[in-house]
């Protein structure tokens, strides 16, 4: 937490990540795998290992494959399996959202998983981003009992989502934190945070890392269209979490 009352929460996918948002000054991690997907469920060895080096919460999502968020009757009894794991492994927290197929939260399925995931907090993550009514969906989020609600503002960034991040925490009026998540940098975050009024703020903080590989087959690529992605690895970055926080303390 910052000086001023803000915390900063940082999307990590690995040990060392976890260990660097840390010592940056992070409040809070959100542990997820796949961040090109917008993150899926983690591995349970990465959180039962990053719950013995870091001391802040650590906060899991819960989300079986990338792409939406209108999830099948199988879909869904992984994610109960997950949630179950979730809390055996460490989990602080989760994350964790779903949607009917006309963009409205699934308030029944919502309510399952927040069942299964008692007495944990949950965040209802940028699942909220792709809801046909910003504002009928936070009601159903707040009724539903979640903790806080991540997103850019039904926008492509949460910079250019600002005015309804704005709007969704006047709405809010305390009863649920809305975090703001999606492009923040060292660029925008005071803007962000002095044009929105909220306490608390999401962001990845990463930097690419070279491989250490000194033998290198350019001719495969593990799943991916960009050949060197095998060769490069990115790894949130302790330079840029200190700035980050560094800037939400010197904001009066």
């Amino acid at each position: 937490m910052a000086d001023n009352g803000f915390l900063m929460e940082v999307c990590v996918d690995s040990v060392e990540s976890a260990v660097n948002a840390e010592r940056g000054g992070a409040g809070r991690i959100e542990l997820c795998s796949n961040s090109l997907e917008g993150g899926t469920t983690p591995s349970f060895g990465v959180l039962q290992v990053i719950k013995q080096y870091v001391q802040i919460p650590v906060f899991v999502m819960i989300r079986p494959r990338g792409g939406d968020f209108l999830y099948s009757d199988r879909e869904v009894e992984v994610m109960k399996v997950d949630i179950r794991l979730a809390k055996i492994h460490g989990a602080d927290g989760l994350v964790f959202g779903a949607l009917t197929e006309d963009g409205r939260v699934d308030a029944e399925l919502c309510m399952e998983l927040l069942a299964a995931s008692r007495p944990l907090p949950v965040t209802f993550h940028r699942a909220f981003d792709m809801v046909h009514d910003p504002v009928v969906a936070l009601e159903t989020v707040i009724s539903l009992g979640f903790e806080r609600v991540l997103t850019s503002g039904c926008d492509s960034s949460a910079l250019e989502g600002l005015p309804v991040i704005k709007r969704l925490v006047e709405q809010a009026k305390g009863r649920i934190i809305v975090m703001p998540g999606g492009g923040i940098n060292e660029r925008n975050l005071q803007r962000i945070l002095e044009g929105s009024g909220v306490q608390e703020f999401h962001c990845s903080a990463r930097s690419a890392r070279e491989s250490g590989m000194k033998f290198r087959n350019t001719c495969v690529s593990m799943g991916s269209s960009i050949p060197t992605t095998e060769y490069s690895t990115k790894v949130t970055d302790l330079a840029k979490v200190r700035t980050l926080n560094a800037i939400a303390k010197n904001i009066l």
